[in-house]
């Protein structure tokens, strides 16, 4: 089976540090794989690669393809990158969501990838645009604020609709940068069951970056650690034991929130292999 993500030789430097290292990585198709690792490990720079919003250095050699198509090369972003990122979703930490405008408008602003420029600046949206837009809200449980500002929304409700953004692009591969970092454990709970549900129900390939690794373990079948810029694990979460993480983590094992409730983090490393277990 081909894979829907390739990485060959990928390394990043930014001045005289070196974020990333002689990475390689490959996902197949309809994949939910979690990036973890302790902040600065290189996780978020890794995901803007594979969607083209970063460029590897070009000393290297380095290469990603997605979806059978080159994104970069030697330093070089591919020239027909904008046309490849219709296909790969990217749902930002901070929402990116334009304040002003309506819920609805917001999600609209997904497919402008498949329609022509002039129609997109001219916000002329056909009634099938529309009513995909409204379906993909309905999934994520807004169609009810459609017409709200996005502006009014709550963290976890604006996440959602940049989910519903998305669904409307029609995304193969859907790239996910810490999603749930600053929600509350109710509302990271909702997001996270919507991406393993569109991975599940829609074949489509996840990749999310968590800094929680309680949801690695519970919604993702495989885990990629990395630490200090290289790949320190890349397999089956129940391989994500105690004694790993706190080498992966180190002094930050606590802020890692393995269990998001606070309540429970008095317990953590007697309480992970039971998580394991029924994941």
């Amino acid at each position: 089976m081909n894979a829907v993500i390739r990485v060959e030789r990928l390394n990043k430097t930014f001045g005289r540090k070196q974020a990333l290292y002689d990475l390689a990585l490959s996902v197949q198709p309809g994949e939910m794989v979690a990036l973890i690792g302790a902040s600065g490990s290189g996780k978020s720079t890794l995901l803007r690669h594979l969607a083209g919003l970063a460029c590897c250095d070009r000393s290297a050699g380095g290469s990603i393809q997605v979806l059978g198509r080159e994104v970069q090369a030697q330093g070089r972003l591919n020239g027909e990158v904008r046309r490849l990122r219709a296909d790969i979703g990217y749902i930002f930490q901070q929402f990116n969501l334009v304040a002003r405008l309506s819920v609805l408008d917001n999600v609209l602003l997904g497919g402008l990838g498949r329609m022509p420029r002039w129609r997109g600046t001219l916000g002329m949206f056909s009634a099938e645009e529309k009513q995909r837009a409204m379906e993909a809200l309905e999934r994520v449980g807004l169609a009810d604020l459609a017409a709200q500002r996005a502006s009014t929304l709550s963290g976890g409700q604006q996440q959602r609709v940049a989910i519903a953004r998305a669904l409307t692009q029609r995304a193969e591969v859907i790239l996910a940068d810490e999603p749930i970092a600053s929600l509350d454990p109710e509302s990271a709970r909702k997001v996270m069951e919507i991406l393993a549900d569109i991975n599940r129900r829609d074949g489509k390939t996840v990749v999310v970056t968590l800094h929680q690794v309680d949801y690695a373990v519970r919604y993702c079948r495989r885990a990629v650690a990395l630490k200090g810029g290289r790949i320190h694990f890349d397999g089956p979460t129940e391989g994500l034991s105690p004694n790993f993480l706190n080498d992966l983590y180190g002094a930050d094992l606590d802020a890692s929130l393995l269990f998001s409730d606070k309540a429970h983090r008095p317990h953590l490393v007697q309480e992970l292999p039971l998580a394991l277990a029924k994941a």
